[in-house]
């Protein structure tokens, strides 16, 4: 699913125009950013949590080369999922794999 999807669904659900929905998720997905980069964490309750974390330099290696290369130190983000979506997303992949009797 891509954010286009996410608008459109979001405008048929809520009966509010495709420019209204895609102005709220652009404002959804600004916040987010905006305290990620503040390093604030983003917890949604039944969802997840996105988080920033630091990672040290370290060194590496070129796996076609197979030289050693240095990678700089970085934030990156992390999301760690909710029970409850863990759960949604388990009980779906359970049910369409099992074959019909």
């Amino acid at each position: 699913m891509r954010k286009a999807d996410i608008v459109r669904h979001i405008a048929e659900e809520t009966d509010l125009t495709h420019g209204k929905a895609e102005a709220a998720v652009e404002a959804i997905f600004a916040e987010i950013k905006g305290a990620l980069q503040h390093g604030d964490a983003v917890i949604l309750r039944r969802f997840g949590s996105f988080q920033v974390r630091a990672k040290r330099a370290r060194l590496g290696r070129n796996p076609k080369t197979g030289q050693d290369a240095d990678i700089p130190a970085r934030r990156v983000v992390r999301f760690k999922s909710g029970r409850q979506l863990k759960e949604a997303v388990h009980g779906s992949t359970a049910k369409s794999v099992q074959a019909p009797i």
